[in-house]
């Protein structure tokens, strides 16, 4: 008597997993696209980086000539620059909200004159006040003398939307909002970016510290590369692991 058909192999080999296949090289394109994208940024940074060294050792141009060059298009953010502001030491000046060494404070910011060819005013961050000082320099608006500031042009950061309104009435400002402070300081055709005083603009106040250009910027993209492309070896780890065990079933 015929034993009958031979029975079906205990295990068979699992189909190909197309839709994880697709699934996993999509993610990993991702994963390998963000890791090249901030090896693109190490890049710029690097040559941020190189560009604001060169200028921490550069000697101060003349701001006027700068300011044309700015009107013209040119990108002066960063670029260290001296002029001659009358009666800065008794300007009038807005308190913008801002954090030093880990104090809270103010940084104090006037309008100084120039005579560039479209620009006719410039708005000078005079240095940072500390909140435990409540004394603030005096406003003379007899005091005509011409200060030179030495210090480092820089383009405003915009405000977001984790910014406080700027509080006029109150004269405490959260953004540095050109326009807005210039009508606020009665400054006429002001420039669009900021000049960060490295020098003194009123030495008889020692409570008002210069902000110079920050020694550090950091620079982690290589950090985050590796972050990128270590999650995409991980991922094509645990895809060939699953096929692999889909293969011993």
């Amino acid at each position: 008597m015929a034993d009958g058909p031979a029975p079906a192999p205990a295990a068979r080999a699992a189909g190909f997993p197309i839709g994880l296949t697709a699934a996993t090289a999509i993610a990993l394109a991702i994963l390998l696209a963000l890791g090249a994208w901030q090896l693109q940024r190490m890049a710029w940074k690097q040559q941020l980086l190189a560009h604001v060294a060169a200028l921490q050792n550069a000697p101060a141009r003349p701001l006027e000539p700068v300011l044309d060059a700015l009107a013209d298009g040119r990108d002066v953010d960063f670029t260290r620059v001296r002029v001659s502001c009358p009666g800065i030491a008794g300007a009038p000046f807005l308190e913008l909200y801002g954090l030093k060494d880990g104090q809270a404070g103010s940084r104090l910011i006037s309008a100084c004159t120039v005579a560039s060819r479209k620009y006719r005013t410039v708005l000078v961050d005079r240095g940072f006040v500390v909140d435990t000082i409540s004394a603030r320099p005096p406003v003379d608006a007899a005091d005509t003398a011409p200060v030179e500031v030495v210090g480092v042009l820089r383009v405003p950061d915009r405000a977001t939307f984790m910014t406080p309104p700027n509080q006029l009435q109150a004269n405490r400002w959260f953004s540095r909002d050109a326009e807005a402070m210039a009508r606020a300081l009665g400054a006429p055709a002001p420039a669009p970016v900021y000049l960060f005083a490295e020098s003194a603009t009123n030495p008889a106040f020692a409570g008002l510290q210069p902000a110079p250009l920050p020694a550090q910027i950091p620079n982690r993209h290589l950090e985050y590369a590796l972050t990128w492309f270590g999650l995409a070896a991980a991922l094509a780890g645990v895809y060939a692991a699953v096929l692999l065990r889909r293969r011993k079933n």
